[in-house]
């Protein structure tokens, strides 16, 4: 599998990568976010930490090829500020990925209300700090972790899905960065590193995780635009790929002009 198919200026089908960055989002929350909610209790951090982890892998390998299997804004803007895809493809996946979370929140709540006993309003696998975070990490420990969790994935993500990257393995060293995140983040702020990952089931939930959202909504894209940054700096070859290509693209372009001219 070669998730870079999106991440190198390559136009995609619109329609396709928008209905895959939808579902991979969905599927993303739905499952992961639901061991959380769900089975908690009895899988623990590291479950769940492998929870995100194995869902994510999962989805790189079925919609990779399409869209990029970004299903994460911060991970979208990171490849945005790397110049790997469009604004207008970024403002595409932005909404694909918040309308895929919301549905995947929405599905999550329907079946956790059939579960007897279930606490959902309030927490419901959502991120706090303060007196919402396991161990009480203040609003500044917060957001510097979720930047720093942000930092790591992104910076995965932008190393392993480029042409002078091994290929074929890009979904796992993604997806285990995933699990490394969470295993360091659930026990301060429930670990959010996606936008719209932390924003539906917020939600639902109601005013307390509401009132927390916007730090997990501004920690992480920061977090993926100094990730991106620092992968121009510590990967510059990717600059001389990207002129080669432009170059060849453009080369293309004239040669079938004259083509159609004779």
């Amino acid at each position: 599998m070669d998730m870079r198919t999106i991440t190198e200026n390559r136009t995609p089908d619109d329609q396709r990568a928008f209905i895959c960055e939808f579902l991979g989002t969905l599927v993303l929350v739905f499952f992961a976010v639901g061991a959380a909610v769900l089975s908690g209790e009895y899988i623990g951090t590291l479950g769940i930490a492998f929870a995100f982890g194995l869902v994510l892998l999962a989805i790189a390998y079925t919609i990779g090829p399409i869209s990029g299997s970004h299903v994460n804004p911060a991970v979208t803007l990171g490849m945005l500020v790397a110049r790997r895809i469009t604004v207008r493809t970024a403002v595409e996946y932005w909404i694909a990925q918040v309308l895929g979370a919301i549905a995947g929140a929405a599905l999550l709540l329907l079946v956790a209300k059939q579960v007897p006993g279930l606490r959902t309003h309030g927490a419901f696998g959502t991120n706090g700090y303060g007196y919402r975070s396991a161990v009480g990490v203040n609003i500044f420990g917060a957001f510097v972790a979720e930047l720093i969790l942000t930092f790591l994935l992104v910076y995965v993500v932008l190393a392993v899905t480029h042409r002078i990257a091994v290929v074929g393995f890009d979904g796992l060293p993604i997806g285990m960065a995933l699990v490394v995140v969470h295993l360091v983040g659930i026990p301060l702020t429930g670990t959010g590193v996606n936008p719209a990952r932390s924003l539906a089931p917020a939600l639902f939930a109601g005013s307390p995780a509401l009132s927390q959202v916007w730090l997990f909504l501004i920690a992480p894209l920061i977090g993926a635009v100094l990730a991106a940054l620092v992968h121009e700096v510590t990967h510059p070859a990717l600059a001389a790929v990207r002129a080669a290509r432009a170059a060849s693209a453009e080369a293309e372009t004239a040669a079938r002009a004259v083509g159609e001219e004779g």
